[in-house]
């Protein structure tokens, strides 16, 4: 859409994909929704497209809309939906999505210009830790059998790229993708009852299955072959999902327990298809090949007795081993391995244990034949699996609010007649207090006590993990996440909860089996978080500890600052923090493992991850990164093993960058640069503030204005949508912030307060000079810049309307409009540019394309949601609005 001051356009080149998935979707409108829904479809579809290129009147749209009923609007909404779906994998199967250059062959050669060579990187590589955590935020509005069909279609349009004519079942190929159109258009697109937690657990292990187990062996030898040796396994994924109990009561033991019993299933069932095909494929018969001491070994005592492999110790060492871990199987899960065998075996006690006996195979192999049938191939790919994924699959973290651990420390201490009300304390004597504790071996609680519900929740958690730690090995939790960490009693009252359950032992040298993790996430906690962290280490007890495991992690919060004070001041506030926070870790001694907790939206941290780390502070990487992945971003990312390669390696392509290419900009410019991102930072922290908490009237004029409520409707995910029962914006969780402000097409949390800032600083020489040399500021203006090239201020203005109190909604809409125009021409002036996107030609093609598709979805949302509020209640127009949320979510990509 046209904006006052902006150049024009030029035209869109629309992908071809696009245009052969578009054509076969309007075939199949035609054919189920009949020809008038199709022919209303396409009148509405081509006056939009014509209006955004400037060749119809403001009101052409209009008319077709009207024309709609309310069955003919929900069939329109699932079609444009569908459309946009179709849309988003063209584009990933083109990289439109994708960092040029975001590869490990690129960053070793760019390392090795700069002067950094190949044993600096094998150096940083072995100490090294670069993990991808899936998290159960609730963003991810399409159903798992939505994305089911449309990860279908991209396989068969690799099939059509590779000039096959047929599948592999003998259907003609497009006839096939025909065929999963009609399959999606027939799918019912919203879920009918909320998920459960199990039901996350599911999705998430289907990501695990179908993508990251394939996608990273094969990683791990495309990058063995560009750095020349065999790469440590540091690239490991994590996962939130069971363990992440803040604000969700509906996460307890039992999901702690089902989550790994399910996610060593998986891995292990995994493993037992590999052994199976691998010993399909050794058949070396030792009447023409020698074979070691070792693997006649392992055959001798495999009980392969068969006299038809007599020759074929491979084949017979393979059989052993598959018994013993058929056995670990049964073992893990009480059920029998999935593929009958007859040999009785002892389970592996680790998979370590697995891995020992797998490389003796691999070693013998690699010293026959010239080393033809070195450890590489079927064998190689799952050795590297098994150091990747172990018995555990991904390393599950567990995460609870500090509000909840310091009452049930409170209690526990005055049950065992401790302390009679610790929560009276101060933090001094708190932490002496908590110290005292955790040097006695004495547990704190007894059976023959009585303890709150809350209480015996937390109690029964610590104890699963230390269940699962003797079932799955350590690896499966090493972390435990303390939401709203804001002191060094928050992290010892963990501490207190592990020890209870043997995972924190006293003594000359203490241990933790589990790392207690502060989470930093408003502007003030950032602030103080180096001095929590200096405080924390300087403790002897967490020094031993820390020195042993050799790394204190610090998560850090995007969301929540966000929320708190604006998209700049958290983005700075954030950067800052990082910065702060490596002098207190090399003081100690200590190396620094960043979390960052980062949603889809660029309200709550989104945009391209190969950018976010290149732009985080030097020296803040060294090698070890952990990064959430949420809601959406997951499918769109790891939905097929060719996505999750290429966003796998972007990730590790960026850590080997941000860890060991020389520092882009020198002192002197840093203090300069820090200098006037303080300056800009305060100024758009006031505007933000002055909107959102000191404007009366603007709590009730987001929840009118947006559609929050019905959002808080649509059942995708497990846990509320605020942390109390207030409608304080203080209260509501980030997500439901972010994701209705862009329902609305404000995007206001990816923006607000920037306008005023970059308006209020003078020396714009200064400004473009930063844009140019410095990665932080080009990475969150570009950010930005999606966000405003995303937004429409005349499509706002249609749900502004929806506020009762028009006086108000004028007033503060109006501050909004003008906010938003402040910041566009304040991006355009310091980017030089003349429009949004001009050096973006990739992604501004993309928008560009789907504005047209998303305005219609916009204005029949405002009407349904005018109708719904009025009292109307037909059952059909809250199926339109969910649908409507579902599409304009899909349309966008990372609303969430």
């Amino acid at each position: 859409m046209q904006h006052q001051g902006m150049a024009a356009a030029p035209p869109i080149t629309q992908n071809p994909d696009i245009r052969y998935l578009g054509r076969l979707l309007g075939d199949v409108i035609r054919s189920y929704g009949g020809e008038t829904l199709f022919r209303r479809t396409e009148y509405i579809r081509s006056a939009s497209v014509d209006r955004h290129r400037g060749v119809a009147g403001a009101d052409a749209i209009d008319t077709g809309l009207d024309a709609l009923s309310l069955d003919d609007t929900i069939a329109f909404v699932r079609g444009f939906m569908l459309f946009s779906m179709l849309a988003n994998l063209a584009e990933d199967r083109q990289g439109v999505a994708t960092d040029p250059g975001a590869d490990v062959a690129h960053a070793l050669e760019r390392l090795k210009d700069e002067g950094v060579d190949a044993r600096a990187v094998a150096a940083m590589l072995e100490k090294a830790l670069v993990a991808p955590v899936l998290t159960a935020h609730p963003t991810e509005v399409r159903r798992k059998s939505m994305i089911d069909h449309r990860n279908r279609i991209a396989e068969l349009m690799l099939l059509k790229d590779m000039g096959h004519a047929e599948t592999r079942e003998g259907d003609k190929v497009d006839e096939a993708i025909l065929r999963q159109i009609a399959l999606l258009w027939q799918t019912r697109p919203l879920r009918r009852e909320r998920l459960y937690v199990a039901d996350e657990v599911e999705n998430a292990l289907a990501y695990f299955r179908d993508a990251f187990l394939p996608a990273l062996p094969a990683l791990y030898a495309r990058w063995d072959r560009a750095l020349g040796q065999r790469v440590p396994s540091f690239l490991r994924p994590g996962s939130w999902i069971g363990g992440d109990r803040d604000g969700n009561p509906n996460v307890t033991a039992a999901s702690l327990q089902l989550a790994l019993a399910r996610a060593a299933e998986t891995v292990i069932g995994h493993y037992l298809e590999q052994l199976h095909a691998l010993g399909a494929e050794l058949s070396i018969s030792t009447e023409l090949a020698s074979v070691s001491d070792a693997v006649v070994a392992l055959a001798e005592k495999s009980g392969d007795d068969s006299a038809a492999r007599r020759d074929e110790p491979y084949r017979r060492a393979i059989s052993g081993i598959y018994a013993r871990l058929a056995a670990t199987y049964s073992e893990i899960s009480g059920r029998a391995a999935p593929r009958a065998i007859t040999i009785k075996a002892e389970a592996y006690p680790d998979p370590q244990s697995f891995r020992a006996d797998l490389v003796a195979i691999a070693l013998d192999l690699a010293q026959t034949g010239g080393g033809a049938l070195k450890s590489g191939g079927a064998l190689g790919r799952l050795i590297r699996a098994v150091e990747t994924f172990g018995f555990h699959l991904a390393t599950l973290d567990m995460r609870q609010n500090s509000s909840v651990h310091e009452r049930v420390v409170a209690e526990l201490l005055k049950v065992a007649g401790v302390e009679a009300d610790y929560l009276a304390l101060d933090e001094a004597a708190r932490v002496a207090l908590l110290r005292r504790e955790l040097a006695n071996a004495r547990p704190l609680t007894s059976p023959f006590a009585g303890y709150s519900d809350e209480t015996r929740g937390e109690l029964d958690i610590v104890h699963a993990a230390a269940a699962a730690h003797r079932r799955y090995g350590p690896a499966c939790i090493t972390n435990y996440i303390v939401s709203m960490a804001q002191s060094v009693s928050d992290l010892l009252e963990v501490n207190i909860l592990l020890k209870e359950a043997g995972l924190y032992r006293p003594g000359d040298t203490p241990t933790a089996a589990i790392m207690a993790v502060p989470l930093f996430e408003t502007i003030g906690d950032l602030d103080k978080a180096p001095g929590i962290m200096s405080d924390w280490l300087s403790l002897p007890e967490i020094a031993g500890i820390s020195a042993l495991r050799g790394h204190q992690e610090v998560m850090i919060g995007y969301s929540d600052s966000n929320k708190d004070g604006g998209y700049l001041t958290s983005t700075w506030g954030l950067h800052q923090a990082s910065r702060a926070l490596v002098p207190v870790f090399e003081q100690h001694g200590v190396a620094m493992q960043l979390f960052h907790g980062r949603g889809g939206s660029v309200g709550r941290g989104g945009g391209s991850s190969f950018q976010a780390i290149r732009a985080q502070p030097h020296g803040t990487v060294a090698g070890r990164i952990r990064i959430t992945e949420q809601g959406e971003v997951i499918a769109a990312k790891y939905g097929n093993v060719e996505s999750a390669m290429t966003n796998l390696e972007a990730m590790a392509s960026a850590t080997l960058l941000a860890s060991l290419e020389p520092d882009p900009i020198g002192e002197a410019d840093r203090t300069r640069f820090a200098a006037c991102m303080d300056q800009l930072s305060d100024d758009a922290f006031r505007a933000y503030r002055g909107l959102v908490y000191e404007t009366d009237g603007f709590r009730q004029f987001f929840r009118q204005m947006t559609p929050l409520t019905e959002i808080a409707d649509l059942k995708i995910g497990s846990r509320p949508a605020s942390r109390k029962k207030s409608d304080a914006i203080e209260d509501l969780r980030a997500i439901p912030w972010v994701f209705s402000w862009a329902q609305a097409r404000v995007m206001l949390p990816g923006w607000y307060g920037v306008g005023e800032a970059l308006a209020a600083f003078r020396d714009q020489a200064l400004l473009r000079e930063m844009v140019e040399a410095w990665p932080f500021l080009q990475s969150t203006l570009a950010n930005m810049e999606m966000v405003l090239a995303k937004s429409d201020m005349l499509i706002a203005a249609k749900y502004a309307e929806l506020v009762e109190d028009k006086t108000a909604a004028q007033a503060i809409f109006g501050r909004i409009r003008d906010g938003w125009q402040k910041a566009h021409d304040g991006l355009l002036t310091v980017t030089r540019q003349t429009r949004l996107l001009e050096k973006n030609p990739a992604l501004d093609q993309s928008i560009r394309l789907r504005l047209p598709y998303i305005e219609p979805l916009n204005l029949l949302q405002v009407e349904l949601l005018k109708r719904h509020r009025a009292g109307e209640d037909d059952a059909r127009i809250r199926e339109g609005i969910q649908l409507s949320i579902n599409a304009v979510a899909t349309a966008l990509r990372n609303s969430g």
